[in-house]
């Protein structure tokens, strides 16, 4: 009895003595083996988690819903008390960390891989009260496509993915839209997450300067009230002075092309169809990585390596705050009467950047004969710069009671469904007041984006009115967590609605029209009986010279006057039931 005791003690002793730097060496990355010049492929990546995994009981693996590629996307999860059940972690604040969106961009991979293998191993210390999860690659059929070329601008690595997904969109333009089974996959993974923060790795192209790191939060503003306050005023100001202490200076995203950054520049918007615009609905602080694309690839992972540190730092010091805020938020989301769906940049408030850049000039082109833009690394500087990261609201919409949305306009109903979403099916056909839309003017873009032609500056005319509606027709309420993705995408002058993405274009085609030789004794007895509307007319005609000469723009609007044009062009499709109504 006593050898065994002994043996039993002499392996714990082996065991407990094992040093971090032993396990470390038997978890390494393809990324460390390759002295920081590659970085591994899709089933090197899953490979090595699922090894992870398996040796770890603080890591979970999860395969989680499909992709475009065929394959299914996987969600890592470091938790050092064990529990993947995300309905017991409550009292946890939860990072969710999105890698290889763009899998050119690499650096979050490699950089995650290190960040939970060393976590395992105790290399540095773990949360007590923060979750880690991750999406190890993202764009899993990007990833697929690997080369050495397609980056034409970046330092390394070797071998990377490719921008475009298995259907060749970009999946950081498909939050909203939903084109990808990526992008549906991803929701479902969101809404089980729950993350309290979101990271998303990048690498950046534009102007050169000395920076690794760069930071695009989301913009506060759009974010709003004491979150994005603390976003703006906290969050962000302790990620970079923490940063700055090790040695790893950070700015805002430098938003500058074809041009210098000491011209000075304005922070980035980030729309519902990005990944950080898109979590923001629900309340998620986010940020978007952008090392930058000239530094060497092994100095872009590691700043990123220690930008997630330092994430989880403010994690730890500050999840209760975070959570009291997010609750605070979605609470008030439900008190607002109106809700703003358009931004500008807001000229009367500004900050002030301690920019450390390059000096550049316009020389002639070797290429062109014209001028070009030319960097000089041997001259660095530290120059104010003026960043303008205010914006104000332009455009408000008032929030209804609910959304209603005919049956046949169901198209819609899976993305509501994907996003949790809560609504009803009318039991009976009844005649509800509600305020309507019609679509009065909009831009569309002339060639093809992400799969789309989609609209922009739509302007829109309201009227109340009694409608008909149906049995099964669906009834959105707003007082819901899901009320400002509701308000984004139900709202056709929100900038990423469902109506500026083409879904809901037949409405903008005339079905019925007039044939001119019939019309024109309608449109003369319309004149004769109608003063107010000859008046009209007279004075378009007079001071309009092509209304004037053209024969065929005036029955049209005469047309458009009468009760023979359609009422369901223009209409938007979807209604609103207010407030008290």
């Amino acid at each position: 009895m006593k050898k065994i005791i002994s043996l039993f003690c002499f392996l714990c002793i082996i065991a407990c003595s094992e040093k971090p730097e032993d396990k470390e060496k038997d978890f390494q990355t393809f990324f460390e083996t390759s002295n920081g010049l590659e970085t591994p492929t899709y089933t090197e990546v899953i490979d090595f988690y699922i090894k992870l995994a398996k040796e770890f009981p603080q890591i979970n693996v999860l395969t989680i819903g499909e992709t475009d590629s065929g394959l299914p996307l996987h969600l890592v999860t470091y938790n050092p008390d064990g529990e993947f059940n995300f309905n017991k972690l409550e009292d946890k604040t939860v990072i969710l960390i999105n890698n290889g969106i763009h899998p050119g961009e690499s650096d979050g991979i490699d950089a995650t891989m290190l960040l939970f293998r060393d976590l395992v191993v105790n290399k540095i210390g773990a949360p007590r009260n923060t979750v880690l999860t991750t999406i190890p690659i993202y764009n899993i059929g990007g990833a697929l496509n690997r080369n050495s070329t397609s980056r034409t601008n970046q330092n390394g690595p070797k071998e990377y993915g490719f921008r475009g997904n298995a259907q060749n969109y970009d999946l950081n333009r498909d939050f909203i839209k939903n084109d990808t089974k990526n992008a549906k996959t991803f929701a479902e993974i969101f809404h089980l997450t729950k993350p309290d923060i979101f990271i998303d790795n990048h690498v950046s192209n534009g102007a050169d300067y000395q920076y690794t790191l760069t930071h695009l939060f989301t913009q506060h503003n759009k974010l709003g009230g004491d979150l994005g306050n603390y976003l703006h005023t906290e969050m962000m100001p302790t990620l970079e002075n923490s940063l700055e202490e090790i040695n790893w200076p950070i700015t805002p995203y430098v938003n500058v092309f074809n041009s210098v950054p000491e011209k000075g520049f304005s922070q980035f918007m980030d729309y519902p169809r990005y990944s950080t615009g898109y979590t923001t609905l629900w309340n998620t602080l986010g940020l978007m990585v952008e090392t930058h694309m000239l530094k060497p690839y092994k100095k872009r992972v590691m700043g990123t390596y220690y930008l997630m540190q330092k994430m989880i730092d403010i994690s730890e010091k500050d999840g209760k705050k975070i959570k009291e805020l997010r609750a605070n938020a979605f609470a008030a989301d439900q008190e607002k009467i109106t809700y703003p769906v358009k931004f500008k940049i807001d000229t009367t408030k500004t900050s002030t950047l301690n920019f450390k850049g390059y000096e550049a000039d316009y020389i002639e082109s070797e290429v062109t004969g014209l001028t070009r833009l030319k960097y000089d690394r041997s001259k660095p500087f530290t120059k104010e710069v003026i960043y303008s990261n205010y914006m104000t609201p332009t455009n408000f919409v008032t929030v209804p009671e609910a959304y209603i949305i005919p049956k046949g306009w169901k198209k819609v109903i899976p993305h509501l469904d994907a996003n949790k979403i809560e609504y009803t099916q009318l039991e009976k056909d009844t005649i509800i007041t509600v305020q309507t839309y019609r679509i009065e003017d909009y831009d569309t873009r002339k060639s093809a984006y992400e799969g789309h032609y989609p609209h922009s500056n739509t302007t829109v005319t309201t009227s109340n009115q009694s409608v008909q509606f149906y049995k099964g027709d669906y009834y959105v309420p707003t007082n819901q967590r899901g009320i400002r993705y509701l308000l984004e995408t139900l709202e056709p002058e929100a900038v990423d609605s469902f109506f500026n993405w083409n879904f809901f274009d037949t409405i903008l085609q005339q079905k019925e029209g007039f044939s001119p030789y019939v019309f024109e004794d309608v449109a003369a007895k319309l004149l004769k009986n109608n003063p107010k509307l000859k008046a009209e007319f007279d004075t378009i005609k007079s001071t309009d010279e092509n209304f004037a000469k053209n024969w065929y723009a005036q029955l049209n609007w005469l047309h458009k006057k009468s009760e023979h044009y359609e009422k369901a062009h223009m209409q938007y499709p979807i209604y609103k039931l207010m407030k008290n109504n």
